[in-house]
Formats: C-alpha cells, structure tokens, sequence
C-alpha cells in the first residue's frame, strides 16, 4: 500500500528525524504502525493521510528518557498521575505530540489527540485516535498469536469493539506480570464497552 501523503507533509524530514532519535527496529515498528493505521482508516472510511501522519509521528519521543519526560510534561503543565511519576514512558505518548507541535509544526487538533492517545486510549476519543490506539497493538510485528488474529479481524468490523479487547489484553498482561495499570487505561476499557452496549 502506497502510504497517503496530505498537501504540505514532509513525511522524509520525518523518517530522518525517527532514524536520528530512535533505533532502527523501533522505526520499523512505527512504519507498520502508519500502514497499518492508513489500512484501518480506509476500512473505517476515515481520513487515510490524517491516519498515516499520526502512525508515523505516535512514537516521537518513545526514547527521550525519563528525566527528560517528566521535564516536558512539568513545562506543559500536563497532568501527572502517581503511576506516571513511577513509570514516566508512559508520557511518551503526550510527548510526542508535543514533539509534532514544536517539530514539525502540526496544528490539527485531532492528529495531535490521536498521537496523544495511542498508549492508554481515552474515554470519548475520536474513531481517528481509535485506530492509531489499535494500529500501535496490532501492527504485524506484535505476533501472530490467536487473540491478537482474533482482535485484527474485530478491528476491521468494530473499532471500539477492539478497543476494548486489547485494553482488557494489556491489562491481563500487566496483572500477570504485577505491573502497575494506569487508571486511564481502566477508564478507556470501560468506556470502549459502553459503547459496544449502548
């Protein structure tokens, strides 16, 4: 699939800004993340350059070390939760809007939302930020095992239906590992099957 490009995109300064920040198999991540997001978006009848932009810029700051996201979220004034202050990659995601903003000066404020919103989901996100959420979860890279095939397949039916089902397989992951959940996440969960119900 040929990747869409907006009028005015410079999506090369974006390559070579990931290929001078993150490592090579991270890049390769993030490009399966934009088709995987343009694929979706079609599927959807969404926006498919908006998808693809947001693919290829979710993961920005993905490398910018703790320090330095806890610094940029403070400057912002961005809500820190406890669970962020003990594991602040989690900030990366908002990061990396902020990133898109000041680097490549994105404006849209449903692209940045998207970016924003690919890690812990948010309750009332768009269908935009629902496919790049699920993109970043389901890319190819991620495996092959049967209950990621089997949200693929509800992703291309229901976006909030695989929402749902991989905030509750992350979550599984995060039990069985006693790792920390982010309320957000449980939020996002919650509300994704609200919508599945209503």
């Amino acid at each position: 699939m040929t990747v869409a490009t907006p009028p005015n995109w410079d999506r090369a300064s974006v390559i070579t800004w990931l290929t001078d920040n993150v490592p090579p198999a991270r890049v390769k991540h993030i490009l399966r993340v934009e088709t995987l997001s343009q694929d979706l978006a079609q599927q959807h009848q969404l926006n498919e350059a908006q998808a693809a932009q947001a693919g290829l810029m979710h993961d920005l700051a993905k490398y910018f070390p703790p320090k330095r996201l806890l610094q940029t979220a403070r400057q912002h004034q961005l809500p820190i939760d406890p669970i962020d202050e003990a594991n602040p990659h989690l900030l990366h995601a908002q990061i990396s809007a902020i990133v898109a903003q000041e680097e490549f000066k994105i404006t849209d404020p449903e692209l940045l939302a998207a970016i924003r919103n690919h890690t812990l989901g948010q309750p009332q996100m768009s269908l935009l930020s629902c496919v790049v959420f699920l993109a970043d979860s389901l890319e190819p890279g991620r495996g092959n095992h049967p209950q990621l095939q089997a949200v693929r397949e509800i992703s291309r039916q229901n976006l909030y239906h695989a929402v749902a089902l991989v905030c509750d397989l992350t979550m599984q992951h995060l039990l069985k590992t006693q790792r920390l959940i982010h309320p957000r996440m449980v939020l996002t969960r919650n509300w994704a099957w609200l919508q599945i119900q209503s």
